[in-house]
């Protein structure tokens, strides 16, 4: 992916990993629109920032429509989706009470990224050079134990990927994956002060040097996220899972 020059979608951008990389990649000469549920938030984006702003919930379908259409009127242009919007629960599944908040994850982290693809992929390939980024997680390779069904569709959304590259192979548009380590967001409670957690600053200043540095990459991997994401190549993929529980802040 060139990181100049586009015209870019960032749905789930008002905070966190999203506007952090919407912003650079605004400073790098792209034409970016943010979307997001909120408002006020999106509002507050424009005026600081000078970013389009597009209200979108990925979790409803028929918004995801409206945003997509709203967007692509003013922003024909379109060549990059990076579909970010995603939620994190913690959940215990030795009871019932867990399944609200799996239904939640599920229909934003995977039925969202796949709407976005649906609305957008017949125009991307009229673009001469397009790009889809996806965004799994490192705990796609390994869990983490009180999050199942986040761990559960970032794993999905990994091989999503790399199947919608095999589709796509004789198209215009490219597939890359980020592949975030914990970053200090408000993904869950307590994680913006983890000390586990990378610093979100360090991680998009390291994500876009990736971009860069490899603008043919397939993955986006910052170094931090190496260890979860290759475990079971290295062979100690039962110490990667065990080393990654044992100083989880949310069990205590």
């Amino acid at each position: 992916m060139n990181i100049t020059g586009n015209t870019i979608f960032v749905p789930g951008a008002t905070s966190g990993i999203g506007l952090a990389l919407a912003l650079r990649l605004q400073d790098r000469g792209n034409t970016v629109v943010v979307g997001g549920r909120r408002t006020e938030l999106l509002e507050k984006l424009a005026a600081e920032h000078g970013l389009g702003t597009v209200q979108i919930d990925t979790a409803d379908a028929r918004s995801v429509t409206s945003a997509v259409r709203n967007v692509l009127d003013r922003c024909p242009d379109l060549n990059v989706l990076v579909a970010m919007a995603g939620i994190m629960r913690a959940e215990d599944w030795r009871t019932a009470s867990f399944l609200a908040d799996a239904e939640e994850v599920v229909t934003t982290n995977l039925l969202g990224p796949i709407r976005l693809v649906a609305a957008l992929t017949e125009h991307l390939q009229t673009r001469p050079a397009a790009t889809i980024v996806t965004v799994s997680s490192g705990l796609a390779h390994a869990p983490l134990r009180i999050t199942p069904s986040y761990n559960a569709t970032k794993a999905a959304i990994h091989m999503l990927s790399e199947t919608l590259r095999l589709q796509l192979a004789e198209t215009s548009v490219r597939v890359v994956e980020l592949v975030p380590p914990s970053v200090r967001t408000a993904l869950l409670p307590g994680q913006e002060e983890s000390d586990t957690a990378m610093p979100l600053d360090e991680f998009a200043d390291e994500v876009m040097a990736l971009l860069e540095a490899d603008p043919e990459a397939h993955e986006i991997l910052v170094e931090r996220v190496k260890f979860l994401r290759f475990g079971q190549a290295r062979g100690d993929y039962e110490q990667v899972v065990a080393a990654l529980n044992a100083p989880d802040p949310h069990t205590r």
